[in-house]
Order: structure tokens, then C-alpha cells, then sequence
């Protein structure tokens, strides 16, 4: 072999080992609380995240209690972002404590906040339901942004790029809502859990809950919110997946509504926040 070609078998050999060497980039492990709150990280994040959700499908952020293997796995975590749902009030006091070193980030700072009466309510007495305004998400969207950056300052400009898409996606998003919903603003809804509150101050509604205090409401409540039923001929009566509907079907079958099952905690954010408009548009024609 020639001197040549010996100073080129060496040099191959060197950058062969140099990458070997090389650190692998994993993605930057990230706990939320609810599946909604996964899209939006992904959409930040992008293949730099890997995105873990404590309340799974069909569970209720209310009463839901962390597994013994989720709360191992939050005890080697780096970054949690909550979102004021209730459980977090008395879990993220443990998590905490098992993981002092765990950044927690409150991601719903800063949103202009509704009042929620019931036993579901913020402690400071507000509605939690803040991901059913795509113009709150954007506000959130920042903070998520913000506090990946702060984890994984290496891949800022990544996040920066991901985050300006997202905002476009959910000014897009909104835009196709308010176009849907045109016909319906100021019309009434009822529902048996307060979930829409910030989509109907989004886009001109009225929710009515049927639901008294986070628990089943009386026979004294039921005939209340029959008779304003029937006064506000509300046609329709929205119930979600982790609810019964049997207290809801009773009542839409005494003011004469119809029962429309919606799912504000769906993961799939923007199909199922059109997917609700045009059920809601569809109802209240």
C-alpha cells in the first residue's frame, strides 16, 4: 500500500471511531398532564420531544391518581408542564417531592381565565378547561416553547421554527371555527359538565351546565335547568365520554334537545375542535 493510500485508510479509520464516539442525541423526555396537552408539545417539540400524558383516553383529569409506574418514571423526569387541571393540585405536591430537581411549568400563566363554579374549579375558583380556545393555546404554545428552550437550549432555533408553524396552524384553525360557527352566535348549549366555557367565549355561545358543584345535581337542579331549557329552547345537550349520559338523556328528553357526544380531552386537537363546531352548528340551526 502506498503512502497515499495508508494516510487515507487512516484518516477513514480516525472519523470511524470519531463517530462512534459521538454522543447520541435522544429526545428530551416531557410529561403533561392531559392528551391534548401532547399535540401542542409535539408541534413545539417535533422529534426533539417524547412526550409521556399522565390522564390517558377516557380517564377524568378530576379524579384521576398517578400509576406506581408513571410515578417512578416522573422520579428521573427533567420537565413537567401542568395545565391547572384538578388532580395536579394534590399530585404535583408528591411529584415534586419525589423529584426535587423536576422543572415544573404552569403553561396556562398568563391566560385570561374564566370563572368556574363546582368542585372542579382552579383553587383560585377558575375553569380549567383552557385548551378548548385555540387563541388561549396560543398563549400556552409560548410558554411550551419557552421552557424547551430553557431544558434544550442546543436546538432553540428547532423550536422557534416549530412554534411560528404551530401559531399558523391554530390562527388557520381558528379562522375555519368562527366561518363554521357564523350562524350560531349567542345560541345557547347545554351541557352536563362545564368543559366548553372558553370555546363558547371564543366564538360567541352560551353554556349552560347541568352539572351542580362537580357532582350529580338534585331533583331541585334538574327542574331548574329543564325550565330554562325550555325557555332558551336550547336544542341541544352535549355530554362527554368520561361522564354518564343518564342524566343528561333525561333531560334533553324533557326540553325536547338533542344529545351530541363531544370529547374536549381528544388528542387529535384540530380535527376534533372541528369535528365539535360542526356538531354544535349542525345542533343549533
Amino acid at each position: 500500500m502506498g503512502t497515499i493510500a495508508r494516510i487515507v485508510a487512516i484518516a477513514i479509520a480516525l472519523c470511524a471511531l470519531h463517530a462512534s464516539a459521538a454522543p447520541v442525541s435522544v429526545p428530551l423526555p416531557v410529561f403533561v398532564s392531559i392528551l391534548p396537552q401532547k399535540y401542542f408539545v409535539e408541534r413545539v417539540g417535533g422529534g426533539r420531544v417524547a412526550v409521556s400524558v399522565m390522564v390517558g383516553p377516557g380517564q377524568s383529569p378530576a379524579t384521576y391518581e398517578p400509576t406506581p409506574r408513571q410515578m417512578t418514571a416522573l422520579s428521573q423526569a427533567r420537565l413537567y408542564l401542568s395545565i391547572g387541571v384538578a388532580f395536579e393540585d394534590t399530585w404535583m405536591k408528591r411529584i415534586r417531592a419525589a423529584n426535587p430537581a423536576l422543572h415544573v411549568v404552569p403553561i396556562e400563566r398568563g391566560v385570561a381565565l374564566l370563572p368556574l363554579t363546582g368542585a372542579e374549579g382552579g383553587p383560585d375558583g377558575t375553569d380549567p378547561h383552557v385548551w378548548t380556545s385555540p387563541q388561549r393555546v396560543k398563549i400556552m404554545a409560548a410558554s411550551i416553547r419557552d421552557a424547551l428552550i430553557g431544558t434544550d437550549p442546543a436546538h432553540r432555533d428547532g423550536y422557534e421554527s416549530n412554534y411560528l408553524a404551530f401559531i399558523a396552524e391554530l390562527d388557520a384553525l381558528d379562522r375555519d371555527i368562527r366561518a363554521i360557527l357564523a350562524q350560531a352566535k349567542g345560541k345557547p348549549f347545554l351541557v352536563f359538565h362545564p368543559s366548553w366555557g372558553y370555546f363558547a367565549d371564543d366564538y360567541g355561545l352560551r353554556q349552560i351546565p347541568i352539572e351542580a358543584e362537580g357532582k350529580e345535581p338534585g331533583a331541585r337542579t334538574l327542574a331548574r335547568v329543564i325550565d330554562l331549557g325550555k325557555r332558551e329552547r336550547v336544542k341541544v345537550l352535549f355530554v362527554q365520554t368520561q361522564f354518564s349520559r343518564r342524566t343528561a338523556e333525561s333531560v334533553a328528553g324533557a326540553i325536547g334537545a338533542k344529545v351530541v357526544a363531544v370529547d374536549p380531552l381528544a388528542e387529535d386537537y384540530p380535527q376534533n375542535l372541528l369535528r365539535v363546531a360542526h356538531a354544535f352548528a349542525d345542533a343549533l340551526k
